[in-house]
């Protein structure tokens, strides 16, 4: 299964993200996708992704080690968070199309963990989609780890091959 969720702006707070419907995190598919929106705030404001991820943590907030592996991952590096958004590829330099649109999806196995989902969301950059995992508690789920930083294709505009 997989699903589409739409958005006419991002987030760029941890206030607007909680104003989002999506913010209730009543489903695994609500939280992965506000961890993307998130994940595309690191570029302008480390501080506000980092805000907002704490948030989609829960209880549990980023570690320092998280927090680092954020910096060396993303830092001149925004064009990986908007990869997973659609009408983006490495020709137009990972340039979104609006309204935003991402897609996510589920495996036979995604629920194989009790009380965790691994869910999957495809980079235009990358040939297979990247895994996050989220956790339950309670009536909710909360980010507990992402796979969604290794490196893509570079954007035309940086690939020196070109």
């Amino acid at each position: 299964m997989s699903r589409t969720m739409t958005f006419s702006a991002l987030p760029k707070t941890a206030d607007e993200l909680q104003a989002m419907p999506e913010s209730a995190l009543t489903s695994p598919f609500q939280t992965a996708c506000l961890t993307v929106l998130a994940l595309l705030r690191y570029e302008q404001s480390p501080q506000d992704c980092l805000d907002m991820l704490n948030i989609l943590k829960g209880i549990q907030p980023m570690s320092a080690y998280e927090t680092e592996f954020l910096r060396d991952r993303l830092g001149g590096r925004g064009y990986i968070p908007r990869s997973f958004l659609a009408g983006t590829s490495p020709k137009n330099n990972y340039q979104p199309s609006v309204p935003y649109c991402l897609t996510l999806e589920e495996t036979p196995y995604s629920y194989a963990q009790e009380g965790y989902v691994s869910l999957y969301v495809r980079s235009s950059g990358a040939d297979f989609p990247r895994q996050i995992k989220l956790r339950t508690k309670g009536k909710q789920w909360f980010l507990w780890e992402q796979f969604l930083l290794t490196d893509i294709r570079l954007p035309v505009q940086e690939d020196s091959r070109s």
